[in-house]
C-alpha cells in the first residue's frame, strides 16, 4: 500500500498502516466533519429559546385560562366537588409542563399572567368592572407566584425525581393558599373566603381548602413535568425543521382558547 493510498478515509482499513509496517493514526477528516455539523445543529436547534420561552408562556397560560373559565364552568354545571382544588391542579400540571420543558422558574408567573387576562375578557364581552374576577385572578396569580418561587429555592433538586416534584407542587399550593387568604381577604373576598374572617380561621384555611389545593397538585404537577421533559428537545427541533407548523399550531392553539373562553363568557354558562 502506498503512501497517498494510506491517506484515503474511503477505503476500509486505509489509514491504519503506512510505508513498511509504520504505524499511522488512522484519519477521522469525515468523523470530525459530523461531530461539527451536529455541533452547529445542536446550536442552531438552541439559538432561540427566548422565542420558545414566549410561545409557551402564551400557549400554556391560554390554555391555563381556558380551564378557568371553560372547565371551571363545566365543573359547576355537573356539580363536582372540589372546583378549585381541581382549578389549581390544572394550572399546577400546565406550569409544570412549562418547568419541565424549558427550567426556568419565572415561567408560571408570566403563565398566571396570561391566564387571568384571560379570564378578565369578561370586562369588555359583559361591560362589568374587572373587580368582578378579582377574586379568582387573584389566587391564579399567587398560584403562578407561589410556584415560580418554590422552584427557584428547589433549584436542581427539582429534578431528582418523582418525590421532589410532588414535594414542591404541594408547597407551592400550600404557600398560594397561604397567601391568598391574606391577599384575598383585602382584595375581593368571597363568601366562602369571608366564612374564614375569624379567629383562627387563617389556619382553618390553610388545613382545609390549603390541602386539598396540594392534594390536586401533588398529582398533577409530576405529571406536567414529565410531559414538559418529554417536549424539551421535540420543541427546539420542531421550530428549527418546520417553522410555519410550529408557529400556525401555536397562533392556533391560543386563539382556540381566548374564543372558546369568550363564548362561555358571553352565554353567562
Amino acid at each position: 500500500m502506498g503512501f497517498i493510498d494510506a491517506l484515503r478515509e474511503d477505503e476500509p482499513g486505509v489509514g491504519e498502516w503506512g510505508i513498511t509496517g509504520v504505524a499511522w493514526p488512522r484519519l477521522s477528516w469525515r468523523a470530525d466533519h459530523e461531530k461539527v455539523k451536529m455541533k452547529m445543529n445542536t446550536d442552531e436547534l438552541m439559538k432561540a429559546p427566548r422565542v420558545d420561552l414566549l410561545i409557551a408562556i402564551l400557549v400554556l397560560g391560554s390554555l391555563w385560562g381556558f380551564s378557568e373559565v371553560v372547565l371551571s364552568s363545566a365543573i359547576m354545571a355537573a356539580g363536582i366537588p372540589y372546583r378549585a382544588g381541581i382549578l389549581t391542579g390544572v394550572g399546577m400540571g400546565l406550569m409544570g409542563v412549562a418547568l419541565g420543558a424549558f427550567r426556568k422558574p419565572l415561567l408560571p408567573a408570566g403563565m398566571a399572567l396570561v391566564a387571568v387576562l384571560c379570564k378578565q375578557l369578561v370586562v369588555p364581552i359583559l361591560h362589568v368592572s374587572v373587580m368582578c374576577e378579582a377574586n379568582s385572578c387573584v389566587a391564579v396569580m399567587l398560584d403562578g407566584l407561589a410556584l415560580a418561587g418554590v422552584a427557584a429555592l428547589a433549584g436542581r433538586r427539582l429534578d431528582k425525581g418523582y418525590p421532589a416534584k410532588i414535594a414542591v407542587g404541594a408547597a407551592a399550593a400550600l404557600v398560594a393558599a397561604a397567601a391568598f387568604h391574606v391577599v384575598g381577604m383585602r382584595v375581593a373576598p368571597c363568601q366562602h373566603l369571608l366564612s374564614f374572617n375569624r379567629a383562627g380561621g387563617f389556619v382553618a384555611f390553610v388545613t382545609s381548602s390549603g390541602l386539598v389545593w396540594a392534594f390536586f397538585s401533588a398529582i398533577l404537577f409530576p405529571l406536567g413535568c414529565l410531559v414538559g421533559t418529554r417536549f424539551r428537545n421535540a420543541v427546539p427541533a420542531l421550530r428549527t425543521r418546520k417553522p410555519l407548523f410550529y408557529y400556525t399550531v401555536s397562533a392556533a392553539l391560543v386563539v382556540c382558547c381566548w374564543a372558546a373562553s369568550a363564548v362561555v363568557i358571553a352565554a353567562e354558562i
